[in-house]
């Protein structure tokens, strides 16, 4: 009896060791059934199809077990800004929202025209949150961040608050109204910069790997205007800062979307409303890469 169990503990002292110098390698080598360590010779196809089986079963159970709340930190955006021009250019100039000199042309919407290359946008999102909806294969995206957008125009175009006509010092103008001003800049732009929060629903044709296959999300955004600019550089005038209220809208809601192919995230999103609450009529919208594999 003693000589059995003695002979027992001997073989398990023996598969134990075994397995010790085994696991070195190859992890996949060796079964264990309760206290029993059971070793698989190499190149055994018993032992390659259990190692192909617990590692489906790992991913299943990872799947399972998989929260309905998932995060990420620091998304970053970069891509172009633009607008959609709806101005009534005749009722602007009528109302001295858009203001020119005597004898020359009324601003019209060439006048308002981007450098396309150079009007950028720049989103920080402080986070970003999925819910699982049904399966994680459609889920509800939420997040909060900043919203960065710059507006480089081709022409020397100018914003004031209000105050005398730039042409006619003794007009005085009681609301916020844009000029081509008398200086050639080198840069010439509105930067407009909104705190938000984004709401999607979103859609993944395979949940158990971010970076493959394709989701997309589609949904609104609201953002609160938080500093609004005229930054212009000239010879003439150095560098300015024009910071003020330009009778920027103070809310911005836009329609948004994502699109994910593999590992890459685009973006875009397109405002119905102006972002001047009177005399231009300018709808902003924007597209870029995404940074971010989730």
């Amino acid at each position: 009896m003693k000589q059995g169990i003695l002979f027992i503990l001997f073989i398990i002292l023996c598969s134990s060791v075994r397995s010790q110098i085994d696991s070195t390698k190859s992890k996949s080598d060796s079964i264990q059934m309760g206290n029993l360590i059971i070793i698989n010779q190499p190149g055994e196809k018993s032992s390659s199809k259990a190692s192909n089986d617990e590692e489906d079963s790992s991913r299943h159970l990872r799947h399972q077990r998989r929260g309905n709340f998932s995060s990420k930190d620091w998304v970053i955006d970069i891509g172009f800004a633009n607008f959609t021009d709806k101005t009534d250019y005749a009722f602007s100039n009528s109302q001295n929202y858009t203001v020119s000199r005597n004898g020359s042309n009324p601003l019209s919407a060439n006048d308002f025209k981007l450098r396309q290359i150079k009007s950028s946008n720049f989103n920080l999102w402080f986070f970003m949150q999925r819910m699982n909806l049904v399966k994680h294969f459609v889920n509800l995206k939420y997040g909060l961040g900043l919203e960065f957008n710059n507006y480089r125009f081709e022409k020397s175009i100018s914003f004031k608050e209000g105050g005398p006509n730039p042409y006619n010092s003794s007009m005085n103008i009681n609301h916020a109204f844009a000029f081509m001003d008398s200086v050639s800049f080198k840069k010439d732009k509105l930067a407009l910069n909104y705190i938000t929060v984004p709401l999607m629903l979103n859609f993944q044709t395979n949940p158990n790997y971010s970076d493959k296959g394709i989701s997309f999300s589609a949904g609104i955004s609201m953002g609160y205007l938080i500093s609004s600019r005229n930054k212009q550089i000239s010879s003439e005038r150095g560098k300015r800062h024009n910071k003020g209220d330009f009778d920027n809208e103070k809310f911005k809601l836009s329609y948004i979307g994502e699109l994910g192919l593999g590992k890459v995230r685009l973006y875009g999103s397109y405002s119905p409303k102006s972002v001047f609450q009177k005399g231009l009529d300018l709808r902003p919208y924007s597209i870029g890469i995404r940074f971010s594999r989730w």
